[in-house]
């Protein structure tokens, strides 16, 4: 029997609370939104690629997502070093997108939900104007939430697109 991703809520937050709330509430909507466009698909639907040569796929996104929350929040902000590298860094910048396999798919699933926590910890009880450089440049937690907002609610569009492609489902 092949693994099927799982029904999710979506949280619904505040649009007057402060803004750290805001903001935290936003990337929890849109993290969870990623995860709603692949529930109820097995593993090999997560892992199709079904809009060539895109080397696109859900299961791909799921990766990317997970690389994308460890490096900004416990790589440049916290300053953690993993001990464990995500998806063949030598292979570049595109290997979480490369090497795709569904028998792995549960457990990259579950490996982003538990980043989702590492990141939120390392975030906790800091202010958002608390600074870290960035290549060279200071930049502020603030500017990590913003930017994962943005970088998850492209890839939810890229998500419905894909999840149109494979079974038909859109919208939401």
């Amino acid at each position: 029997m092949t693994w099927t991703a799982p029904e999710i809520e979506r949280p619904e937050g505040s649009l007057v609370a402060p803004e750290r709330e805001l903001l935290a509430g936003y990337l929890d909507f849109y993290r969870t939104t990623l995860l709603y466009k692949c529930a109820g698909l097995t593993a090999e639907q997560l892992a199709a690629r079904p809009a060539p040569p895109s080397n696109l796929s859900l299961l791909g996104l799921i990766r990317h997502a997970t690389k994308v929350e460890r490096i900004w929040f416990r790589i440049h902000f916290a300053g953690d070093d993993p001990a464990e590298p995500l998806f063949a860094p030598e292979l570049g910048k595109d290997a979480d997108f490369e090497l795709i396999d569904a028998s792995r798919a549960q457990a990259e699933y579950e490996a982003l939900i538990a980043e989702w926590a590492l990141s939120d910890k390392a975030a906790e009880g800091h202010s958002l104007d608390d600074r870290f450089t960035f290549s060279g440049e200071p930049s502020s937690l603030r500017m990590i939430y913003i930017h994962l907002i943005g970088e998850y609610s492209r890839h939810c569009g890229h998500a419905d697109l894909l999840r149109e492609q494979i079974d038909g489902v859109t919208g939401a």
